[in-house]
């Protein structure tokens, strides 16, 4: 025996209210995947400038205790830092070097020295 089911509507009414729906909903799903990835890849610039700046001034310090200012400014440019600040200290058998640079918006400084041990 074959039991046949047949409907009055072709679907229920609180069916046909919520057609459509998933359009709204797969587009706010696409628009925060979008977002999220433009914001991972600004995190992940700004990590590999922060990088690059810790390279470029650690470059820069030891070039500028042999070279002084001029050869600091050559390698930080070679590395694509900007110098923000530069200073030396101490006499030539002792020189200190401290130097601050920038690469995007991230900065980092450090020192370097001849002196020994």
């Amino acid at each position: 025996m074959r039991v046949r089911f047949t409907s009055t509507t072709s679907a229920p009414s609180r069916w046909r209210d919520q057609r459509g729906q998933a359009t709204p909903l797969a587009l706010v799903v696409v628009v925060l995947a979008v977002v999220a990835t433009f914001a991972i890849a600004h995190l992940g610039r700004t990590v590999v400038d922060a990088g690059r700046a810790r390279t470029a001034a650690d470059a820069a310090a030891l070039a500028g205790v042999e070279g002084g200012q001029a050869a600091s400014a050559r390698l930080a440019a070679e590395h694509g830092a900007t110098i923000v600040s530069w200073s030396s200290s101490g006499p030539p058998d002792a020189v200190t070097v401290t130097i601050t640079v920038r690469v995007g918006r991230s900065r980092a400084s450090a020192a370097a020295t001849n002196r020994g041990p």
